[in-house]
């Protein structure tokens, strides 16, 4: 079977980490939360409340391409935000799958502000869902409402997995 990388992909606060860190455990794949790969610069960057640009997240997402492809298959949290980004994760070997995660601006809000320690201030939120590209028909994947226990939403994502695996035909 050809490698498959599942990209749970949203805004900051998403729950992004989270239900990759669970999805990944289910399929036992490989997980990566992307935020890890950053390099210093983009973390002073996004801490000090300055939006990155594209010189900034490209080296960024061709180390996570190369990471998905040793990994064989994988599960990864990733903002992915525009098609652009997208275009430039679906370089991975093998199938890529975007599950986008969405939940009402006031949720993600209160998710940021009660996190410890994140380098991704709450003041970057509206750049982030202003920045949002959703997925094109042409894009394979699924959008997963995330506002109920992160069970219930990886099992919802299961359910689509096992109607819809990675080597099936996809769109496009």
């Amino acid at each position: 079977m050809k490698p498959a990388h599942y990209v749970v992909m949203g805004v900051s606060g998403s729950g992004k980490s989270a239900v990759a860190a669970r999805l990944g455990a289910h399929l036992d794949l490989a997980a990566v939360d992307a935020d890890d790969l950053h390099p210093e610069t983009n973390i002073t960057k996004m801490a000090a409340c300055v939006p990155l640009t594209d010189a900034d997240r490209v080296p960024w997402l061709e180390s996570l391409v190369r990471w998905m492809d040793a990994a064989g298959s994988s599960v990864v949290a990733c903002s992915a935000l525009k098609r652009s980004y997208r275009d430039i994760l679906r370089r991975a070997q093998g199938d890529v799958v975007f599950i986008h995660l969405v939940a009402p601006r006031a949720l993600i809000a209160s998710r940021m502000e009660a996190r410890i320690g994140h380098f991704m201030p709450p003041l970057l939120l509206d750049s982030q869902l202003n920045a949002l590209e959703p997925l094109e028909a042409d894009e394979w994947g699924i959008v997963v409402e995330n506002t109920a226990a992160i069970q219930h939403v990886v099992d919802v994502i299961l359910a689509w997995i096992g109607k819809n695996p990675a080597y099936a035909d996809k769109p496009g």
